[in-house]
């Protein structure tokens, strides 16, 4: 009953922050109306990153992009997938309901949590995917020590 008394709109168990969180998002809905992008775009293009022990694999999606448009550079701890995406002309006096593919030149970078041997990585694109095989440097992959008993 006190509880009721003292904060009568909100439920028992509510997180204290979830108006500050709303704020942050209006905010931002905001910030980005004013600079012109928009929020639910995210980044192009997207990625996922894996690693095993030998290898780090990144996948970025990149439909209707060709290989020779496709730029793909490492060194270090870092890997940038660029290029351009063209969409073809639609007819001249056709008006737009909504347009979300976005057209122009693209560049992604990743970091890694760890350097690759540059001059070992190789890449495939098929079906509008492309995948990185990052081989991990021989100095970042973990080592086995034997522990001597005296």
């Amino acid at each position: 009953m006190l509880l009721r008394r003292v904060w009568p709109s909100r439920p028992l168990f509510e997180n204290p922050f979830s108006d500050f969180d709303q704020l942050r998002r209006e905010m931002l809905r905001v910030f980005d109306s004013v600079v012109g992008h928009d929020v639910s775009t995210g980044v192009f293009p997207p990625v996922n990153v894996t690693q095993d022990e030998n290898n780090f694999y990144v996948r970025a999606e990149l439909p209707g992009i060709k290989a020779t448009d496709l730029s793909v550079t490492a060194l270090r701890n870092r890997v940038s997938i660029a290029g351009k995406r063209e969409i073809s002309e639609e007819r001249e006096k056709a008006s737009y309901h909504r347009k979300e593919r976005a057209e122009g030149e693209f560049s992604r970078i990743v970091t890694l949590p760890g350097e690759v041997a540059a001059d070992k990585v190789e890449a495939r694109y098929a079906d509008g995917v492309v995948q990185l095989t990052l081989p991990k440097a021989e100095e970042t992959k973990p080592r086995q020590i034997s522990v001597e008993v005296s």
